[in-house]
């Protein structure tokens, strides 16, 4: 929304700090963070030449965050999560950076069950985004541990493709 400000981890070249960035408009502020530094100086790159002053691009791991407690409204992440090894912290450190009303919007992938622990030790599944897939419940678990109090389900797709699949979830920090 308007004035809005929005963090997205594992923002890689950009893309969807640039699609948040007119959204939130010249008074909102949007923030990307990921941790290679090829990617955030592509990104830099791209908002300089797009002329986008509302954004900025920081290094760090989304297990860190190089953010202020209680400075966020809203939090993206689109198919990052399931590449930390401890995903605990990424909720963690979500709730601590987000204003009391704040949201986390996020797409992962999930899987129906525990995976089998070659797949889950395979660095190269890994990196595909397949071997560090939790099943869908703990990671819903994950995010209500967090301090999440309620989180809801806003889509799956590809559930009939095979053992991981993919989820839209939004979870709210309440007001208080």
């Amino acid at each position: 929304r308007e004035g809005e400000t929005v963090v997205d981890l594992g923002s890689g070249g950009g893309i969807d700090v640039f699609l948040a960035a007119r959204g939130v408009g010249p008074s909102g502020r949007v923030i990307g963070v990921d941790m290679t530094p090829e990617m955030l100086a592509r990104a830099r790159t791209s908002a300089d030449r797009l002329g986008l002053a509302n954004v900025e691009f920081r290094q760090g791991l989304i297990e860190a965050l190089p953010v202020q407690d209680s400075s966020v409204d809203v939090i993206l992440s689109n198919c990052v999560i399931n590449l930390a090894p401890d995903k605990s912290l990424v909720f963690k450190e979500a709730f601590r950076v987000l204003k009391p009303g704040g949201r986390l919007v996020v797409s992962d992938m999930v899987a129906k069950g525990k995976l089998p622990e070659e797949i889950r030790e395979s660095p190269e599944i890994w990196a595909s985004c397949v071997g560090g897939a939790l099943p869908e419940e703990e990671y819903l678990e994950t995010i209500r541990r967090a301090g999440f109090p309620a989180v809801e389900m806003l889509t799956r797709e590809g559930l009939e493709m095979g053992q991981v699949y993919s989820v839209t979830v939004r979870a709210d920090k309440s007001k208080r």
